[in-house]
């Protein structure tokens, strides 16, 4: 059985990588790009960077930053209309997964016209847009590496997934120096998801030999190196592990899919603004020991691979090592609970039944080794209360 393989024409990674934007235009036959990003990017000056790195070469690019942190239809349309009014001919999305998210929608939907519910899973999505130059700034989503788009609609708070080669950036610029202002919040949840990716895409029913190559190379460098991203955003070493673990965690589960953490995690994110690594978070050790019985070597391989069980451990043991780990990885990152994290109780296990049928609806509990029932799926909700 042969494995299908996407990934951008053109990777460039490591320090400085950013500044190579004005060749990878060049070699794209690009001239007239449109930034898309988010505000905060603006006032770091990092757009600012990219049109000053442009302008030595004799190009120009106009920036679009009302992106919001969670895409939303509204904020898409916005985005498209500004695209029709000019004469882009490629998009630079400069940001975490959001900025990037969005750009992809914008190069879709700002070429072929539509509602973005137009373009949501099971439809597959292969019609090229507008060229993506992805620049991330986060270590989390690996977005610049996916086929994937989230877009909330927020008539009814449905988080819309998005698939296809269309969605797949044509470059990603991997420059770990993006991250090195991150704050420590945002490196945790980010970092969280980025590890999130790599364990759901080795254990995922479409795993492949590719993937799982990709993803036990993401946790062996992901594992180590959060916590010390965490507590000292100046450590450069381990900026540079987080942000390549990004990467391959993200080419993982493009290939391979995520799974029920994931389509749990959609939901409250929708219903609630928890950001999404966030999310992640908080159901990663509850999935994790739902998911255990259906993969137990897959899962022990995990765990191995993040350094928290040894070679010569049992099954039974790396398996009890990774939910320590989990446990202890979110206490000490001060991952809160919904409950903490301010959620009224009420509405939370109103919304239980609704958001079980929207994570099965989006098609990533299926991927899971255990695939769940929606009362499983409420009951996984109820526990993490």
């Amino acid at each position: 059985m042969s494995t299908q393989v996407i990934l951008p024409r053109v990777m460039q990674i490591g320090a400085g990588a950013s500044e190579q934007v004005p060749a990878v235009l060049e070699s794209l036959g690009c001239s007239r790009p449109l930034i898309i990003t988010d505000k905060m990017m603006v006032e770091l000056g990092y757009a600012g960077i990219i049109q000053s790195r442009l302008a030595e070469h004799n190009l120009s690019a106009e920036v679009f930053d009302d992106t919001v942190p969670e895409p939303t239809v509204a904020s898409i349309r916005a985005g498209v209309e500004r695209v029709r009014s000019g004469s882009y001919d490629c998009i630079i999305a400069l940001g975490g997964g959001s900025p990037i998210d969005s750009a992809k929608a914008i190069g879709i939907l700002g070429k072929f016209g539509g509602e973005m519910r137009d373009y949501k899973f099971p439809r597959i999505v292969n019609q090229a847009g507008l060229p993506i130059i992805a620049i991330p700034t986060t270590a989390g989503t690996g977005s610049e590496v996916t086929r994937f788009t989230i877009i909330t609609d927020e008539t009814n708070d449905e988080k819309m997934l998005c698939v296809g080669i269309g969605f797949m950036p044509i470059a990603a610029l991997v420059d770990f120096t993006l991250t090195l202002s991150l704050p420590s919040r945002i490196t945790a949840d980010t970092g969280i998801d980025a590890l999130t990716h790599a364990i759901e895409a080795y254990v995922s029913r479409k795993a492949s030999p590719y993937s799982d190559s990709q993803a036990l190379s993401a946790m062996r460098l992901i594992s180590p190196n959060l916590r010390r991203a965490y507590k000292n955003g100046a450590d450069q070493e381990a900026r540079e592990a987080m942000m390549l673990g990004s990467t391959l965690a993200g080419v993982a589960f493009s290939n391979a899919s995520v799974a029920l953490v994931h389509g749990m995690s959609r939901p409250i994110g929708a219903a609630f603004h928890v950001p999404h690594g966030l999310s992640n978070a908080m159901l990663l050790p509850a999935v994790t020991e739902f998911s255990i019985p259906a993969a137990e070597e897959r899962y022990a391989d995990c765990a191995r691979a993040m350094g928290v069980a040894q070679q010569s451990d049992s099954t039974e043991l790396a398996n009890q090592k990774l939910l320590d780990e989990l446990h202890a990885l979110n206490d000490e990152l001060q991952v809160p609970t919904p409950e903490t994290f301010g959620i009224d109780r009420s509405e939370f296990f109103d919304l239980m039944p609704t958001m079980a049928e929207q994570a099965l609806q989006s098609g990533s509990p299926g991927n899971n080794p255990k695939v769940p029932t929606a009362e499983e799926i409420v009951q996984l909700y109820e526990r993490l209360w």
